[in-house]
This record gives C-alpha cells, sequence and structure tokens, in this order.
C-alpha cells in the first residue's frame, strides 16, 4: 500500500511542485501585507497631527467629492477608534476603490490601494499572475492554482501515509532536521520531519483555499456547514455614467445623518475594531471569537439618523459567519499575531517542500545508475 502512496506521492508533485512553491510563497508575502503597507505608505494611513475634534463626515466628503470624476460617488465612510488613523471612503468606482482623506483639516491623501508587489503576490497566489479572460473562456491561471491546491491536499495526505513510522524510536528520529550531518541529511529532514510539521497547517490553507478556485468545491464546502452558496449575477454598476451634480445634492443631506450615526454607534462600542457608515446602513467590526469579518450590522432613517434595526453577530445568517471564519483560517488572522506568524512560517516552509523533494528526487536518479 505505501509502494502506491509513494508513487502518487512523486508523480503528482513533479508536475506541480513549482506552481505549489509559488503558491505557498506568495501567500507567506501576504500574510503580513497590512502591517508592511502601513508602515511603508504611513502619510496615506495616519494623519500627520490630531487636530481637536474631527471634522464632520458630510463636510469630508463634500471636500472629498471635488477631487472626484462627476461619475464617482461615495457610498461609505470607514472609521477606527485610533484617533491617527485617517477615515476611508468607499467610492462607487472602480471596484472596492477607497479614498483616504485627513479627517481634522480635509485633506485628501490619496487612493488606498495595494502595492505593486503585494498586488503581483496577489496575483501569483490566486491566478498565477493571469488574468480573467474577457470573452469569457477558460479562467487558466485560476484552474491551474485550483488544480495545483488540489493535489496538494492528496501530496500532502500520501506523504503522511509514507511517513508513518511503525515503532516509537523511530518515530522520534524522523521528527529531526539534521543540520550538521552533511547537506543530504539536512534537506531530507526538511522535507520530511518539515512536512510533517506543518502538515496539518498546510491542509487548512489549501482546504480552505479552494474555495476560492471552484464553484463545484465551494457549493460542497460550505453544503457541509448547512451554508447553501447563491450564484451571483452580474457585477454591480457604478450607476449613471452621466452628470451626477444633482444627485450629490441630494445625498449632501443624507451624509449629515451619517455623523449622527456614527457618534450613536462609537458612544456605545468602545473596543470595536472599526466602525463603517453607508446609505442607511451601518457595521461594527468586532472580531468576535477570531473571525475577523464578524461584525453587528444596523439600518437607520436615512432622514433622521435614527437606528430602527439592529442584529449582533450571534444574530447573523450562518452564511456570512462560515464565510468570514474560512477567511480567518485560511489567512491565519484568527488568532492574533502568534498564529499569522505560524501561518507565516508554515507557507515558508511549504514552499520549500517542492524543491526539497526534487533535490530528492534527483538525487536517487543519479545514484541508481552509480550503485549498478
Amino acid at each position: 500500500m505505501k509502494r502506491l502512496f509513494r508513487k502518487l506521492h512523486l508523480w503528482l508533485s513533479v508536475p506541480f511542485g513549482i506552481v505549489i512553491t509559488l503558491i505557498c510563497f506568495s501567500g507567506a508575502m501576504l500574510v503580513f501585507e497590512k502591517e508592511i503597507t502601513q508602515l511603508t505608505r504611513h502619510s496615506l494611513y495616519y494623519v500627520d497631527e490630531v487636530h481637536g475634534k474631527p471634522l464632520a463626515i458630510d463636510v469630508l466628503v463634500a471636500n472629498a467629492s471635488k477631487s472626484l470624476p462627476a461619475d464617482v460617488d461615495i457610498r461609505g465612510v470607514t472609521i477606527y477608534p485610533d484617533p491617527k488613523r485617517t477615515y476611508q471612503l468607499s467610492l462607487s468606482r472602480p471596484q472596492k476603490a477607497t479614498l483616504a482623506i485627513d479627517q481634522y483639516t480635509g485633506e485628501v491623501k490619496g487612493m488606498v490601494q495595494r502595492t505593486p508587489f503585494f498586488s503581483a503576490m496577489f496575483k501569483l497566489h490566486r491566478w498565477l499572475l493571469g488574468s480573467r479572460p474577457e470573452d469569457g473562456g477558460i479562467f487558466w491561471g485560476k484552474v491551474i492554482v485550483g488544480t495545483s491546491t488540489l493535489l496538494f491536499v492528496i501530496v500532502l495526505v500520501t506523504g503522511v501515509v509514507i511517513w508513518w513510522p511503525r515503532r516509537i524510536k523511530v518515530l522520534k528520529n524522523s521528527l529531526k532536521i539534521k543540520f550538521s550531518s552533511g547537506l543530504h541529511c539536512m534537506w531530507h529532514g526538511l522535507h520530511v520531519a518539515g512536512g510533517v510539521y506543518v502538515v496539518l497547517l498546510l491542509l487548512v490553507m489549501a482546504l480552505t483555499g479552494l474555495t476560492w478556485s471552484f464553484d463545484w468545491y465551494r457549493t460542497a464546502f460550505y453544503g457541509a456547514f448547512g451554508v447553501e452558496m447563491q450564484q451571483h449575477g452580474g457585477r454591480g454598476g457604478g450607476g449613471n455614467k452621466g452628470s451626477r451634480h444633482g444627485e450629490r445634492q441630494t445625498d449632501m443631506v443624507q451624509y449629515a445623518q451619517w455623523q449622527t450615526v456614527y457618534e450613536q454607534l462609537a458612544a456605545s462600542n468602545h473596543n470595536c475594531v472599526s466602525i463603517t457608515v453607508a446609505d442607511g446602513t451601518a457595521t461594527v467590526a468586532n472580531n468576535r471569537y477570531g473571525n475577523t469579518r464578524g461584525s453587528d450590522s444596523y439600518v437607520f432613517d436615512k432622514h433622521t439618523g435614527k437606528i430602527v434595526q439592529f442584529k449582533a453577530y450571534d444574530q447573523l445568517p450562518r452564511t456570512g459567519k462560515v464565510r468570514g471564519w474560512v477567511y480567518s483560517l485560511h489567512t491565519g488572522m484568527f488568532g492574533g499575531i502568534a498564529t499569522r506568524v505560524l501561518w507565516f512560517l508554515a507557507s515558508l516552509l511549504g514552499a520549500t517542500l517542492p524543491l526539497t523533494g526534487y533535490y530528492l528526487w534527483i538525487r536517487r536518479l543519479i545514484c541508481k545508475p552509480l550503485k549498478r
């Protein structure tokens, strides 16, 4: 039986090993993207100086609107407890566009977006730097990443079966990485013992990551948790592309109520991660139970700012909870900095497994004829 698993382990690893290395390496690079981006682009995420009380949200929206094209609207604002963090204004287009603004001076700091390095790492991790075909054809980068990840699961499981020792003494020796016993022993230890140390974490990453690769897998995966996935229709448009000047004047009355809603929520949510206010709705991100996308939701009257409906995280549909947990597990964010460091190290070690495997395989191919 082990001979069969050994062949599966080898012949699934050889053609897809490089792709697996790229996926794991790029995933490791993305673990601390937020912290590194905020450090390298500090002026975009933090104000130069705290000047007393922030300007009202409608005033900030009015200032930001002057720098935007006529067909782009401000759809929401995200505010953080840290008084030094800039306000984040979400835009109607392009998709997921966000503008940073100094809440004390009204100065527009710029667009919040991925740096070129992290953008490349994200595209490499998800699509091997490919892009979705405009004609609706096969998205080969996404297919290759998904297929490689699925086979990686099989490779990890077969690797454990191959490694599994029969005696405790052998078990102890097989978990050692000997750095002082020669290059071959070191590479062998990194591949075998290193793989055993991180196999569970890599399986979690792979099994959750597949939900972004295949529709059939996503449906089955969430179905196992009692969540029914809905098919998404076309992408939401950016609204009328003509002049929006009249609409903006009408919206300004609603923006004035955003400040009222924010003050109500801030007064009762002192330990939240952030507060987002949009057109008639608001969310308070709280990172409860390790779900980094967990939040309480509110509905308010657009004209008076009065909150008319509240749903705590516990009352939200299971869909949002499970999807948030899947994201948190995949990225290692559920346990704070400790789990993220573990996920980072496991991803880096995962990236070396195909490389050390290639070394051991090629060395065996070379040594066989010499022994004969």
